[in-house]
């Protein structure tokens, strides 16, 4: 355990909480959505923000990173401690688009405190998130009597996540020097409920492609040549209802190649979660729980591969009928991977499979989106346990574990930098990322504040 005392942070965070919540509420007025070109100069002017603030918080080094897109943030504030590790903070600054038409009770970019909540886009994901780190930093220095951080703290925050992060692996790739660290923290991710703290393990990887299929010249009469030629929209289908078989397996030779199973600890923790399956399909607005044979709902979301049909296409889609053989036809395909697969992998193994689906006369075409890698910190791993200690400090209860289903840019500072990453999140599924009303709940909020000041002086003990 750090020598963080934890009454003193407490003190601090509650003396400061006023004025930190003034300034974040300032920073979500900045309507940083980078999806939208006539945003582009709000994100240029939210990272301008963030970047001052940084230098008021006592960074020593803000600067404002440029790519072809939109600008990211990085920040770095030496330990005045030689010998102690460093870490890099991952977050992001841009924010999904909002509009009071959308659904919003009040200006999404007019942030309100109501019922010990504060509401505007961007409080949760990933703005509120973001900015704890500023306070939690100030109030670690404060209870220790430090002047710097117990470890090599960088910040790097990105402008694009919310529109694909196009731009981020090249960032992190030039700049891999300045990066380089023992650890990566992700504050982009949340917590299981209100009321269970949580830590997250993982993510998986995507990869997406779009497949093509031609026949005919044009479309043709199907009376006069339907049976005798190949038929696209035929094709497609049966290539989609071969892609899994009986059991939920998808069918993709060696796609489960490298695959990391789960072990008997990690099926035990995820089933110590409150999980209620009726409640989450309700959330997920269905009738009944289906996927791969032999694992739970949680297991096949947090830690199977899958294959799933975004969208498919062909022939005529109008009112009442049009006896046609279609020229064309497509199925848009996305592949969430795990511990162990590779992006590279899986699209040689989809092109060679969906190659030996097509029939004679049909021809194709296969287009793969950039991918992302998966990411696991296993369990066993020091600066995960760091992360368990300082939350549980703050929260003052068991922390239990999770993984993400989703996928996200954590992976490529993974890859580039060699260093594990870890996540530390307080978002909860109420928050509402990406809907009308986000919120972020401000008691876990300045939960995050307190698990941010004990956490540079537990990553210090752990990672020496």
């Amino acid at each position: 355990m750090s020598d963080t005392p934890d009454s003193a942070v407490r003190t601090y965070i509650d003396t400061h909480r006023a004025a930190f919540l003034e300034d974040l509420a300032s920073w979500l007025r900045i309507p940083s959505v980078s999806a939208q070109p006539e945003h582009d100069g709000d994100v240029r002017t939210s990272a301008e923000w963030l970047s001052a603030k940084l230098k008021e918080t006592g960074f020593p080094v803000a600067e404002i990173w440029e790519t072809p897109g939109a600008p990211a943030v990085f920040a770095q504030w030496p330990s005045d401690d030689p010998d102690a590790p460093t870490v890099l903070v991952y977050g992001h600054h841009d924010v999904q688009p909002a509009a009071r038409d959308d659904g919003w009770h009040t200006d999404p970019f007019e942030p309100v405190i109501r019922d010990g909540r504060m509401y505007g886009r961007g409080a949760a994901d990933d703005k509120g998130q973001v900015f704890f780190h500023t306070l939690g930093v100030r109030a670690h220095l404060a209870a220790t009597g430090r002047s710097t951080p117990a470890v090599h703290l960088k910040l790097l925050i990105e402008g694009e996540e919310e529109s694909g992060s196009p731009n981020f692996r090249a960032l992190a790739e030039q700049h891999a020097a300045r990066l380089a660290a023992d650890a990566v923290i992700v504050s982009d991710t949340g917590m299981w409920d209100e009321t269970t703290p949580t830590v997250c393990t993982g993510m998986r990887g995507l990869a997406e492609c779009e497949i093509q299929l031609y026949g005919p010249g044009q479309d043709i009469h199907s009376g006069s040549f339907g049976g005798a030629v190949p038929n696209p929209a035929t094709a497609v289908a049966r290539l989609v209802a071969a892609l899994h078989d009986a059991d939920g397996r998808v069918t993709v030779p060696g796609f489960y190649d490298g695959v990391a199973e789960l072990t008997d600890t990690e099926r035990a923790l995820f089933a110590e979660l409150p999980f209620d399956e009726a409640t989450w399909l309700r959330t997920a607005k269905s009738q009944a729980a289906s996927g791969e044979a032999g694992y739970s709902t949680l297991e096949r979301i947090w830690a199977r591969p899958t294959a799933e049909v975004n969208g498919i296409g062909g022939g005529y889609q109008g009112a009442g009928s049009k006896t046609i053989i279609p020229s064309s036809a497509l199925v848009k395909l996305s592949f969430r991977l795990v511990a162990g697969q590779h992006p590279d992998h899986i699209e040689q193994c989809v092109r060679k499979w969906a190659e030996a689906q097509i029939p004679p006369g049909i021809r194709h075409r296969i287009t793969f989106s950039p991918a992302t890698r998966p990411c696991l910190t296993p369990l066993d791993h020091p600066a995960l346990q760091a992360v368990t200690r300082a939350m549980g400090r703050a929260f003052g209860k068991k922390i239990l574990f999770t993984r993400e289903g989703g996928s996200g840019p954590a992976a490529d500072l993974q890859d580039v930098l060699g260093a594990p990453v870890l996540f530390l999140g307080i978002s909860v599924p109420s928050d509402g990322w990406h809907a009308p009303d986000e919120k972020v709940e401000l008691d876990l909020l300045l939960k995050g504040v307190e698990t941010a000041a004990h956490l540079w002086g537990e990553l210090a003990a752990a990672l020496r």
